[in-house]
């Protein structure tokens, strides 16, 4: 299979310098880069077959954190922003269960696709985790399943929808919501959003749509879904250096396993 058989390369060029500077500048713009159609609909239905023959090998677990995903901090009341908890709760397969001959697997792969990432990201090297289980995962949202208010650790993400709730399992977000790397954690903003007293975006999708999210600090979650149709979401996790294992206590968290 190739990268053609999988995306659809006339209307997302990959290998154009100028269409991964536009991409460049719409993500540094709005933080959010969204490629309606990305995957061709062959390679889709490929894609949501292997997702649900994947299904019973998931690892299922609902979790409370933070918005900041910290640990408690004393110094704070219960009721505090930074420690205020919110649930998330989905299943997980993990990159082992993904065929080595899977649209997925060879989207990760490939080496345009990489570059490109590269190119609208600004990062100058991108490689896959060194454990087992985090470079590809597919996540699964059944009825009343959700992704509580966070933000991301990582500087960006990459999501493909495979297939969309009925109903709920809507992605929502508030741009620029902190700014970690100067130390401002808005308590107040925060409290705001948890409280429901500020607007927020939502970024519509259909599936075969990839998006590239910048998380760090832009706080977002998906509502939970609202229908008996299984929203399932694949995530693209890429490093900026070699040879990154995640912590083998965040793989028994999210995997229920260390490979």
């Amino acid at each position: 299979m190739q990268l053609a058989d999988i995306v659809d390369t006339e209307a997302w060029p990959l290998g154009e310098a100028d269409f991964a500077r536009r991409c460049r500048a719409l993500l540094n713009r709005d933080g959010t880069l969204v490629l309606p159609g990305f995957i061709q609909p062959v390679a889709l239905e490929t894609l949501r077959r292997e997702a649900r023959a994947a299904q019973e090998q998931a690892y299922f677990c609902t979790q409370t954190h933070s918005v900041y995903l910290t640990p408690p901090d004393p110094h704070h009341p219960p009721d505090h922003p930074v420690n205020r908890q919110v649930t998330s709760s989905k299943g997980c397969v993990c990159d082992d269960v993904v065929a080595a001959d899977s649209p997925l697997r060879v989207l990760y792969d490939a080496p345009e696709f990489r570059a490109f990432v590269m190119a609208v990201t600004g990062e100058a090297g991108l490689y896959p985790y060194a454990d087992p289980l985090s470079s590809i995962n597919i996540h699964y949202a059944e009825r009343g399943q959700e992704l509580g208010w966070h933000f991301d650790n990582s500087s960006f993400a990459i999501t493909l929808l495979i297939q969309k709730p009925d109903a709920g399992g809507r992605f929502e977000y508030v741009r620029d919501l902190r700014d970690a790397d100067a130390g401002e954690m808005n308590f107040d903003g925060v409290q705001a959003l948890l409280e429901g007293r500020m607007p927020v975006d939502i970024l519509e999708m259909e599936p075969g749509t990839l998006v590239l999210f910048r998380g760090r600090n832009s706080a977002h979650r998906v509502t939970p879904n609202a229908s008996d149709r299984t929203r399932m979401l694949a995530v693209l996790a890429y490093n900026a250096q070699p040879g990154v294992a995640l912590s083998e206590n965040a793989r028994m968290t999210f995997y229920g396993r260390l490979g």
